[in-house]
C-alpha cells in the first residue's frame, strides 16, 4: 500500500499505513476476488484483521471518520455491485479462526472466522449431534450466525449458548443464546456490529448415525443444487407456506438468462454466474423473478442475498 503523508491522511488511511496494524490491507481490491458468485467491483481497502485490538481500533477509525464498513465472511451470500465498496471490507483472520471442544459441556467454542464447515467435521470427530444440518454450506461460522443459516426448520440458532461480538463504539457485548432474535434467515443483530465468537452446545451422538446424516444432507444438495457453478446460494427467502422455488419455476424463468447470469435450470432458487456475469445481470434477474411470480401469485419475493455499494 502507498503511504499516505500523515499530515493528509484520514484516520483509517493512518492506521492502515501504520506498520504497527496488525492484519494485511490490500487497495481497491476486486470483490469477485471474495465472493462466491465471483462478481464484484472494487472495495476502496480490503482488510484483514488478526487480532481483536486491531479490529477495534478499525471500527473506531471508521466511525470517527464516517467511512462505511462491512464484516466479511467468504462472501458466499453476498452480491457486490459492479461499481464496488466505498468503504472497508472486513475480514477476520488469525485471532478469530481458533476454535476448540469442550467435551464437559458438549459445547464448541469457535471463532466467527472458522469455516463452517470446520465446525461440522469437529462436531463429527467428537461424536456431537446438532451440526448435520450444515453439511456443504458455504462460508464462516461469523456468516451462519449473522443469517441464522438453515432451514425453517433446524437452524443454527437453536444451537447457541452464547455469542460474543463488537459494537461499533468499541465495546464488546455477550448475549445468550436466549436475547437473540432468530428469525428465518434473520437475526437480531444490530448493523455494524461485528460478530466475533459464539458457543454451540450439541449432544452426544453416535458418529455413524452422525456422518450417515451428513452424507444424506450433502447428496440431497449435490442432487437439487448447482453446486458446480458460482452463485450465493438461495437467492430469495421461501414466503411462508410456499417455495420461492417452485413460483419461480411456475412462473416459467427456470434457464431465464440476463447477461452471464441464469435462473438455474437445476433449482430455480438459485442465479448462476456462467462465466461473465455482472453484479447488473444478477440483479436484472431478481428483479424480473420479483416482478413474474408477484404477477402470476400475488407473493413478493424478499431477497435474502446481502447487496453491497448499491
Amino acid at each position: 500500500m502507498r503511504k499516505v503523508a500523515a499530515k493528509h491522511a484520514s484516520p483509517v488511511q493512518a492506521l492502515l499505513v501504520d506498520g504497527a496494524f496488525d492484519g494485511e490491507v490490500l487497495v481497491a481490491e476486486p470483490m469477485g476476488k471474495h465472493t462466491t458468485y465471483r462478481i464484484g467491483g472494487p472495495a476502496s481497502f480490503y482488510v484483514r484483521v488478526d487480532s481483536l485490538g486491531c479490529l477495534s481500533q478499525l471500527v473506531r477509525a471508521c466511525v470517527r471518520q464516517g467511512m462505511p464498513y462491512f464484516v466479511a465472511g467468504r462472501g458466499s451470500n453476498l452480491l457486490v455491485s459492479d461499481a464496488g465498496f466505498e468503504g472497508v471490507v472486513v475480514t477476520l483472520g488469525r485471532d478469530f479462526r481458533n476454535h476448540e471442544v469442550r467435551e464437559e459441556s458438549l459445547a464448541i467454542v469457535a471463532g466467527a472466522g472458522v469455516l463452517l464447515s470446520a465446525v461440522v467435521q469437529e462436531a463429527l470427530r467428537n461424536s456431537l449431534a446438532g451440526m448435520e444440518f450444515a453439511t456443504g454450506t458455504p462460508g464462516t461460522l461469523g456468516g451462519a450466525l449473522r443469517m441464522n443459516a438453515g432451514s425453517a426448520d433446524d437452524w443454527i440458532g437453536s444451537r447457541v449458548r452464547s455469542v460474543t461480538s463488537l459494537a461499533p463504539d468499541g465495546s464488546l457485548l455477550k448475549r445468550m443464546g436466549s436475547e437473540v432474535s432468530w428469525g428465518y434467515r434473520a437475526t437480531s443483530f444490530p448493523v455494524g456490529e461485528a460478530i466475533l465468537e459464539c458457543e454451540l452446545v450439541l449432544k452426544e451422538g453416535d458418529p455413524f448415525f452422525i456422518q450417515g446424516k451428513m452424507e444424506g444432507s450433502l447428496a440431497r444438495r449435490k442432487k437439487t443444487q448447482p453446486l458446480g457453478q458460482p452463485s450465493c446460494g438461495s437467492v430469495f427467502r421461501n414466503p411462508e407456506g410456499h417455495s420461492a422455488a417452485k413460483l419461480i419455476d411456475e412462473a416459467g424463468l427456470k434457464g431465464a438468462s440476463v447477461g452471464g447470469a441464469q435462473i438455474s435450470t437445476k433449482h430455480a432458487n438459485f442465479i448462476v454466474n456462467t462465466g461473465k456475469a455482472t453484479a447488473a445481470d444478477v440483479v436484472a434477474l431478481i428483479e424480473l423473478a420479483r416482478e413474474r411470480v408477484e404477477r402470476d401469485h400475488g407473493i413478493e419475493l424478499t431477497p435474502e442475498v446481502k447487496f453491497l455499494g448499491f
